[in-house]
Parts: C-alpha cells; sequence; structure tokens
C-alpha cells in the first residue's frame, strides 16, 4: 500500500462488506486498487473505486443459487 498499489484477495460475504468500504476510500486517497475473485460470486461485483480481475469456478450462478 505504501507505493499506492494495492491486490485483494476477499473472501464473499460480510469480511467483503467491511473490506469494500475501506477499498472506496483508499481509492479516494489516491491508490490504485486490484480485487481478485472468483467470476461466480455473490457480492464481489466491479466498482468504480477498482478493477476486478476474476478466474473460472466450476459451477454457474444458478447451482451457486440452488445451494444457498
Amino acid at each position: 500500500a505504501a507505493a499506492g498499489k494495492l491486490l485483494v484477495v476477499p473472501v464473499d460475504g460480510s469480511h467483503w462488506l467491511s473490506m469494500r468500504e475501506l477499498l472506496d476510500m483508499l481509492q479516494q486517497k489516491g491508490h490504485e486498487v486490484v480485487v481478485v475473485a472468483p467470476e461466480v460470486s455473490l457480492q464481489i461485483k466491479p466498482s468504480k473505486s477498482f478493477v476486478v480481475k476474476t478466474y473460472p469456478v466450476p459451477f454457474t450462478k444458478e447451482e451457486m443459487d440452488d445451494v444457498f
């Protein structure tokens, strides 16, 4: 974070909701934030505050929704 760049690998759920607010604040202070997340996620979505890079997972959104 001292170099102005931050790589984040979050966990979906309440942990992410708290972290997202922090990432928004860091971006406002001039940091470049990249979030690495699965392509199927409950709450991790793109934002103007950070770049999201996704990776493939072996299930679809529908399959995940059925489990929950």
